[in-house]
């Protein structure tokens, strides 16, 4: 009879343990998707410059499920992105954004549309991060940003040189 009572007592041991590897887990995956290369200037948005391929292999690992790339068609990237994000099972978007001529409503609206058909972790990228900040940026505004609160969200997500050019945009915007 012993044994009959010892095995509902290493069960109980063995679900005990199973459970605090859970609750551990739990703790430690907001640390790790912390520990992406990535900036991410609100919940769910991540952004960056070109990701490499490992990149791409560690974003997918953390969640991300929706990979949104705003370069040229001819721009390289160093790897078959549209096959690599494929094969990690990423939504892969490409919307097009040449520079500052780029910067377009159309480009704007199809954005936001992108993000909201997302089911989960997003990120955004361009060659430098600065076209995905622009955009973001332009977005913000939209959704009724001050022009500062707009360029300091875009400079969060990475514009840099498009910051002038950016401002200009919102301050037409602002004056209509």
């Amino acid at each position: 009879m012993a044994p009959h009572i010892a095995r509902p007592a290493a069960s109980i041991v063995h679900w005990r343990r199973a459970g605090l590897i859970a609750a551990l887990l739990a703790l430690a995956l907001p640390a790790w998707a912390a520990t992406l290369p990535f900036a991410q200037p609100r919940p769910q948005l991540y952004t960056a410059g070109q990701p490499s391929a490992a990149e791409l292999q560690q974003a997918a690992a953390a969640g991300i499920t929706t990979l949104i790339d705003l370069r040229q068609p001819d721009e390289k990237r160093g790897f078959d992105e549209t096959a690599a994000a494929e094969r990690l099972g990423l939504r892969y978007v490409r919307i097009p954004v040449a520079g500052a001529a780029g910067l377009t409503d159309a480009n704007v609206q199809a954005l936001r549309t992108a993000l909201a058909q997302s089911q989960g972790p997003v990120l955004l990228h361009c060659a430098s991060g600065n076209r995905v900040g622009a955009l973001l940026a332009l977005m913000k505004a939209r959704q009724g940003a001050s022009v500062e609160d707009a360029l300091q969200f875009g400079r969060d997500a990475g514009m840099t040189s498009l910051d002038a050019r950016t401002r200009v945009l919102l301050e037409q915007d602002t004056a209509r």
